[in-house]
C-alpha cells in the first residue's frame, strides 16, 4: 500500500471513530450528502428521460411501424392516401434490403365519420391484414378480444379506443354506424369486438381497427393488391436511419405496375414534432447532469479546504519528516475519493430505489393527452448509470485538484505551532 494511500485510509478512519469532534466533521457530511443528492436527482432525471423516451416511441411505432412505404405522390392529407401495390414481389425485395428489416405488413386507411344517435366524431377506419403484428394492440387491449382480419373477406368487426368509446356511450358488443363520403356517402356498420387504450391523443382519439378487405372496398380500389401503404418493422437492434436509407435505395421512385413511385420515410421523418419533443428532454437532463455536478464538486471543495486548515498541524509534521507538496495531496485527494465513493453509494441506494419503487406501484401519476403516459416512466440503464457514477467521480476530484494547492503554501515551522 502507497504512503498516501495509507495515511488517507487512516483520516478516514479518524473521521468516523465514534466519539472524536472535528471541526471539518459537519462540513464533510453535507458534502457527502451533496454527492448523494446529486447524484440521486441525475439517476432519476436519466431514467425518467430514458422511460419517456421508450414509453413514446414504442407508441408512436407500434402504430405505424418504424418505417412506412407509401405512394411518392401522397396526398397532403395524412391521412386521405393515395394507392400502392403490395404483393409478394415487392414485399420480398423490402425484406431483403436490409439486413435489419425483420417484418412488412400492409394497411389501408379511410377518413371517414362515427355517429350514434347522440353524437358523431370524425374516425380513420385502418385496416389491416392476415399477417399483421397485432402484439402491440393486444398489449393495450383491456376489452374483449382481436378479430381474425383478413383480405379477403369482411369480418363486420372493429376494434376501437376507450378514448372514443367513452366519449360516444359505446360498449364492447354494440353495433356503431359509420359514414364515408367520395362519390357519395357509404355507410357501414359493424360490431365492437375489442376496446384499446394506450393513452397516446394523436390515435386513440380517431382510430378504429377492421380488416383490410372493407377499407379497400370503400376506397374503391378494385385491384386487391392495392394498399394505403406498407409498415416495415426492423430488429431491436437495427438502427432507424441505416435500414431506412437501404430500403430507400432499393425503392424510392421505383413504380408499380400502375406507375405509382414508392417513398420509404422513417417514422422520425412521418412525426418530426413528437421526435423533436423527445429531444429537448435530452437536454433538459444534461443540464440537469452539469448544474448537480457543479453544486456536488463545491460542496466537495468547501469541505476540502475545512479539512485542510483543521489538519494544517498535520501537512506541517508530513513536510517535516521530508514528504514533498505532491505526495500531501495525494493524501487529501485519496481522502476525497472515499467520500466521494461513500456519497455515490448513498446515491445509488436511494436513486434506484426511488425508481424501482416507481416501476412497481406507479405512484407518481401524470394527465395521459398531454405525456402519453398515465404515470411517470422510468428507465434503468446499467451501462448509463456506470458512465454517471464514473463521470461524477472523476469530475468532483477533478474539480479538487486545485483547491488542494492550498498545501503548498503551508509553511512547516509556522503549521506545527497551529492550533
Amino acid at each position: 500500500m502507497s504512503f498516501p494511500l495509507f495515511i488517507a485510509k487512516r483520516m478516514y478512519a479518524s473521521n468516523n471513530t465514534v466519539g472524536e469532534k472535528h471541526i471539518s466533521k459537519p462540513a464533510i457530511t453535507i458534502a457527502m450528502a451533496g454527492i448523494a443528492i446529486g447524484l440521486v436527482v441525475m439517476i432519476l432525471s436519466i431514467a425518467i428521460a430514458m422511460g419517456f423516451k421508450r414509453e413514446v416511441k414504442e407508441k408512436v411505432t407500434g402504430f405505424g411501424a418504424d418505417i412506412q412505404v407509401a405512394n411518392y405522390s401522397r396526398s397532403n392529407n395524412l391521412y386521405e392516401t393515395r394507392p400502392i401495390v403490395s404483393d409478394d414481389s415487392i414485399r420480398t425485395v423490402i425484406l431483403q434490403a436490409s439486413p435489419g428489416i425483420s417484418h412488412v405488413q400492409r394497411y389501408t386507411m379511410k377518413p371517414g365519420m362515427l355517429k350514434t344517435e347522440n353524437s358523431f366524431q370524425g374516425i380513420i377506419l385502418k385496416g389491416i391484414g392476415q399477417e399483421y403484428d397485432t402484439t402491440f394492440l393486444a398489449q393495450h387491449l383491456i376489452e374483449g378480444s382481436i378479430p381474425q382480419f383478413t383480405d379477403s373477406v369482411a369480418s363486420g368487426e372493429i376494434l376501437i379506443s376507450k378514448t372514443l368509446a367513452d366519449k360516444l356511450g359505446i360498449h364492447m358488443g354494440d353495433r356503431i354506424s359509420t359514414y364515408f363520403i367520395q362519390e357519395n356517402v357509404r355507410a357501414r356498420r359493424f360490431t365492437v369486438k375489442g376496446i384499446y387504450q394506450t393513452n397516446f391523443a394523436e390515435y386513440d382519439g380517431r382510430f378504429l381497427i377492421t380488416d383490410l378487405y372493407t377499407t379497400g372496398r370503400l376506397n374503391n380500389w378494385k385491384d386487391p393488391d392495392m394498399v394505403s401503404g406498407m409498415e416495415v418493422e426492423i430488429h431491436p437492434d437495427a438502427d432507424l436511419e441505416t435500414c431506412t436509407d437501404q430500403l430507400g435505395q432499393c425503392i424510392n421512385r421505383q413504380t408499380d405496375r400502375y406507375g405509382n413511385a414508392y417513398l420509404a420515410q422513417s417514422i422520425e421523418q412521418l412525426y418530426p414534432s413528437i421526435f423533436a419533443w423527445l429531444d429537448v428532454l435530452d437536454t433538459n437532463v444534461l443540464v440537469i447532469i452539469i448544474l448537480m455536478t457543479g453544486v456536488a464538486g463545491f460542496t466537495m471543495i468547501s469541505g476540502l479546504l475545512i479539512l485542510i486548515l483543521e489538519r494544517t498541524n498535520m501537512i506541517g509534521v508530513l513536510k517535516a519528516l521530508g514528504a514533498t507538496n505532491y505526495t500531501i495531496r495525494q493524501v487529501f485527494l485519496f481522502f476525497a475519493v472515499f467520500l466521494i465513493g461513500r456519497g455515490l453509494l448513498w446515491g445509488n441506494v436511494i436513486g434506484i430505489g426511488l425508481c424501482l419503487l416507481q416501476q412497481c406501484t406507479h405512484l407518481i401519476k401524470l394527465d395521459p393527452t398531454t405525456y402519453y403516459v398515465d404515470a411517470v416512466p422510468v428507465m434503468l440503464d446499467l451501462p448509463a448509470l456506470l458512465v454517471l457514477n464514473a463521470a461524477t467521480l472523476l469530475i468532483s476530484v477533478g474539480m479538487l485538484i486545485g483547491p488542494s494547492l492550498l498545501i503548498s503554501r503551508i509553511k512547516p515551522a509556522k503549521s506545527i505551532r497551529f492550533e
